[in-house]
């Protein structure tokens, strides 16, 4: 029993002793072999200043004053990692070997200051574990692969908590001048085993606005060899949240299912640091649903199962997105049923809005800039397919169309599209590559034009089946630049119809032009569009008894139409044909429509206007011989004789000078 008491005593000396060491020596020692062994282990220069303490109750640990990690040889920027404070906790077991199980981390006003060279070298590639630095060599070289293998298997570290606060993150591209930063970032991290979970609550601020990552990652351990685990992340900031379950690897590969919960995608987007380009409404300004999501190592996204519903309209589908070149290549297929498209140009904001409104009425076109930018974010090739489309003044049908995106030229290549009973194919051209222009080249099969009239231009009275192509360009930045702009050409032809309202043959007969209704058998017309105007000259109304002929121009820029339309009575047997033209002039949101009285007179009454004014040639050429002494010469004008007397007497007036 004695040698029992005597071991047991001696033990406890030892420790005593060894504690004792521990607790006599200063802090700056402390700091200085810590120093010493972080800058072996990562192969930077480790530098502590200020206070440093070790503890031994409740918690083993320490803490610094200022620290630093010097950046790489290269670089000539600030040190990679520097804080204010730095605190570590271990458990005692680590004082005779065993894990490493941390208790405590805790850092101070950290600066992490991440940097790629221009030839592709990163200062965050550490000489880990006694790796020696390039060129080292004998006893402080680097352990082969199976040494360093062997010290990862006995090394398990875990951490009960870290707390990091007023965090900032540096990174700087020299290559590519590209350098982002963050201030203001928090993380509280746990991982009390190592094959255990981890979980994470962390706070980053991209652009500014904070955002908020919690979650956990599953069997750490294993992750950390490469493994796949479970992993849930959330991710929340203005505007709304989406979250992440499923799995992933430090490949990085990640498969699972993500939902979202948004409520305005600009704002969201814009924390997250994206783009904060303006979306048309119905097209995502908020989004909800959710979709299964793979990415692979060699950065390519796949979307399968999508639901999501963008604003008020649902859409499935699927999605391939390409990550690794200069902006993303999307490959896609959507299905949508009835997509409501109606708020893509209104605006909210109660009274300012209606204000808006107002002055956009008075002065025609808005001149406020469009907002392109968006169609320079990807490129892409999506197919579409939806059950119809409510564009607001428009209606459309099925649609089949194919969606390309190449470098900020949007086109839409209309395959089929079912609207107003006609059959419309065709492409619609939005190309931001040099400044904006819109164009198409369009035709349409069948159209109902009442519908089609009423929806487009609130014009009612027009009825019948069309046949109608249209080619435009149009250049600008706004709407009032592209109208005023517009260029091209286009044609209707329609078969029997019916004018609603006014019976045209009654107004030519009696010229009561109230009540009734015209019936027409064809109408056909073309025109052509320069600088924002399109002129017409040859519309053509057949009716029965009579037809009708139109032509003028209409400036599509100042809203505003010039326009003769010209009735005409049919000769009979008995009859003369009888033209009566109707001038339509002003804005055309209300033009005045009057009779164009000088148009009739030269049109029905040319050879009677004709006759009248020869016999007034005559008397004035009798009058001017009697009363003036002026011979009209046969096939002369009186104006022509009148000049030709002048001259003979200054020129005889000019002799007399010099008689």
């Amino acid at each position: 029993m004695r040698w029992i008491v005597r071991a047991f005593g001696l033990l406890l000396l030892a420790v005593v002793l060894v504690a004792g060491v521990f607790l006599l020596l200063p802090g700056e020692k402390i700091a200085k072999v810590a120093a010493s062994q972080l800058s072996s282990w990562t192969g930077r220069e480790v530098t502590m200043s200020g206070e440093t303490t070790l503890s031994f109750y409740p918690i083993l640990g320490v803490s610094t004053g200022a620290v630093t990690v010097a950046n790489a040889e290269w670089s000539d920027g600030a040190p990679i990692f520097r804080a204010e404070s730095l605190k570590i906790g271990v458990e005692p077991q680590v004082l005779w070997g065993g894990d490493i199980r941390i208790t405590g981390l805790e850092a101070v006003g950290p600066v992490i200051n991440l940097e790629k060279a221009a030839d592709g070298r990163v200062n965050w590639e550490l000489n880990v574990e006694g790796v020696a630095p390039s060129g080292q060599a004998g006893e402080d070289a680097a352990p082969s692969g199976g040494e360093r293998m062997a010290r990862s298997d006995r090394l398990a570290l875990t951490l009960d908590r870290a707390l990091v606060q007023d965090a900032t993150f540096l990174y700087t591209d020299h290559g590519t001048g590209e350098r982002t930063e963050m201030r203001g970032m928090a993380f509280d991290f746990r991982w009390p085993e190592y094959e255990g979970r981890a979980t994470f609550d962390m706070t980053l601020r991209p652009a500014g606005e904070a955002v908020r990552i919690e979650g956990y990652l599953d069997r750490v351990g294993e992750f950390i060899d490469g493994a796949v685990s479970d992993v849930k992340a959330t991710v929340s900031t203005k505007g709304g949240e989406a979250t992440f379950l499923g799995r992933a690897s430090a490949a990085p590969e990640v498969q699972g299912r993500v939902t979202a919960a948004v409520s305005d995608t600009r704002a969201f987007m814009a924390a997250l640091g994206g783009p904060a380009a303006d979306i048309p409404a119905g097209l995502g300004r908020s989004i909800n649903g959710e979709t299964l999501v793979t990415y692979s190592a060699d950065q390519r996204l796949s979307l399968r199962e999508v639901a999501l519903q963008l604003d008020g309209n649902r859409i499935g589908g699927a999605a391939d997105v390409d990550l690794g070149g200069e902006r993303p290549v999307v490959s896609a297929q959507i299905n949508a049923g009835a997509l409501d498209l109606t708020g893509m140009e209104s605006e909210s904001g109660g009274e300012a809005s209606a204000g808006r409104a107002s002055v956009a009425a008075e002065k025609g076109w808005s001149t406020e800039p469009i907002d392109a930018s968006a169609l320079g974010l990807a490129n892409a090739e999506v197919a579409l397919t939806a059950e119809s489309v409510d564009l607001g003044d428009l209606k459309v049908g099925t649609v089949r169309s194919m969606i390309t995106l190449d470098r900020s030229r949007l086109v839409f290549d209309l395959r089929e599209v079912r609207a107003y009973n006609a059959l419309i194919a065709g492409n619609f051209v939005v190309n931001n590559r040099s400044g904006l222009s819109v164009g198409g080249d369009l035709k349409a099969a069948g159209i109902d034009m009442e519908r089609f009239l009423t929806d487009a231009a609130g014009i009612t009275r027009f009825s019948g089946e069309a046949d109608a192509s249209l080619s435009f360009l149009g250049v600008g930045n706004t709407e009032q630049a592209i109208m005023s702009s517009l260029s091209g050409e286009g044609a209707i032809q329609t078969g029997r119809g019916v004018i609603k309202g006014f019976d045209l043959d009654k107004l030519m007969r009696s010229g009561v032009a109230t009540g009734g209704t015209t019936i027409f058998d064809t109408m056909g017309a073309t025109f052509r569009m320069e600088n924002g105007v399109a002129r017409n000259d040859d519309l053509l109304l057949q009716l029965p008894l009579a037809k009708a002929e139109g032509e003028g121009m209409i400036a599509l820029g100042q809203r505003r139409i010039d326009y003769l339309f010209t009735p005409v009575l049919l000769e009979g047997e008995s009859t003369k044909g009888l033209a009566i033209p109707v001038r339509i002039r002003g804005s055309w949101d209300d033009p005045e429509i009057v009779p164009d009285l000088e148009a009739a007179i030269d049109r029905n009454f040319r050879e009677e206007r004709k006759e009248l004014e020869e016999k007034a040639e005559e008397e004035v050429r009798r009058a001017v011989e009697k009363e003036l002494g002026v011979k009209v010469e046969e096939d002369e004008s009186v104006e022509d004789a009148l000049k030709r007397k002048l001259e003979e007497e200054a020129t005889k007036g000019l002799l007399k000078l010099f008689e």
